[in-house]
């Protein structure tokens, strides 16, 4: 029913759809509802000391604005075609992410929550012709918004692998020679008994998952940085990033380290785009017994 409804919105113009965010989903969000409104306004305190809260309250409405975006351009985006698609979402420097990838038959993308994550997807387009584009994902506890999510992150071509069976995955395409990259989302929060990787990250010691590079320094792919901007309203800009060409030789946590530098210059940049709404700090490091 919910990817019904989904299809039937898609046909909409898309400047219907930021209407329909502009004056009904953002009032309800931020006025009425006021989801998850303190966490956000925790996270800002915490990753801008140096703002008036003039300014956070300014990045906070802007957040939530780009937030009610992505929620009806992803709903748009299931009828958008590929040649708008290829418009409003850009990748570069592909002729060296696509060099990298094909000499060394695979690479990580490490994304974030900026911008519209979800279109990310659209990078099949722009990868060399024969790699598969591999989304990593965390299966939805609610059936319906599974299926959703599958169905729009597989509209560009990728395919989705629960991150469970990404490595079993990654070892049979090696074997049948087949060329991927894998999408990872790395900005969630790993719990701390299991945190290798902890870094200094706007203003508080924050813990990172490790599996883009992990999975980098296992099969000897490139990995890249996602760096996105949005230029304007509807459009993105996605620049990959050489976090390390031959991770074999990074030393350990060192790919991980220089990611979350990356994110924290990206978030800088356009603080708007990330997702503040999640618990992101929730954990601290855990104490080492005497």
């Amino acid at each position: 029913m919910l990817l019904h409804c989904t299809a039937a919105l898609s046909r909409l113009p898309l400047a219907v759809h930021y209407r329909i965010a502009d004056w009904l989903l953002f009032p309800l969000m931020y006025h009425v509802v006021r989801y998850r409104r303190r966490m956000a306004e925790k996270n800002l305190r915490n990753a801008f000391p140096e703002k008036s809260e003039a300014e956070r309250h300014e990045i906070m409405r802007a957040f939530y604005h780009q937030f009610c975006y992505t929620v009806v351009e992803n709903i748009y985006g299931y009828r958008c075609p590929d040649d708008e698609m290829r418009q409003r979402v850009t990748f570069e420097p592909m002729d060296e992410v696509n060099r990298l990838v094909d000499a060394a038959g695979g690479g990580i993308f490490m994304l974030a929550h900026m911008g519209n994550w979800e279109w990310m997807a659209s990078v099949q387009q722009w990868v060399s012709p024969g790699v598969k584009e591999v989304n990593v994902y965390r299966r939805q506890k609610n059936k319906t918004m599974d299926e959703l999510m599958l169905a729009l992150r597989a509209k560009r071509g990728g395919v989705c692998v629960e991150k469970q069976r990404i490595l079993r995955e990654m070892i049979r395409y090696r074997a049948e020679k087949q060329p991927v990259t894998i999408g990872l989302i790395s900005d969630q929060k790993p719990r701390p008994e299991v945190t290798r990787t902890w870094v200094d990250f706007l203003h508080q010691e924050t813990g990172f998952l490790d599996g883009g590079e992990m999975l980098g320094t296992k099969f000897n792919y490139p990995v890249f940085y996602a760096y996105i901007t949005c230029p304007e309203r509807g459009h993105y800009r996605c620049v990959f990033r050489v976090l390390s060409a031959d991770p074999k030789q990074s030393k350990e946590g060192e790919i991980t380290t220089a990611y979350a530098k990356a994110l924290e210059q990206n978030i800088q940049e356009q603080p708007e785009l990330w997702l503040w709404t999640h618990n992101r700090f929730k954990w601290k490091r855990p104490e080492v017994s005497r």
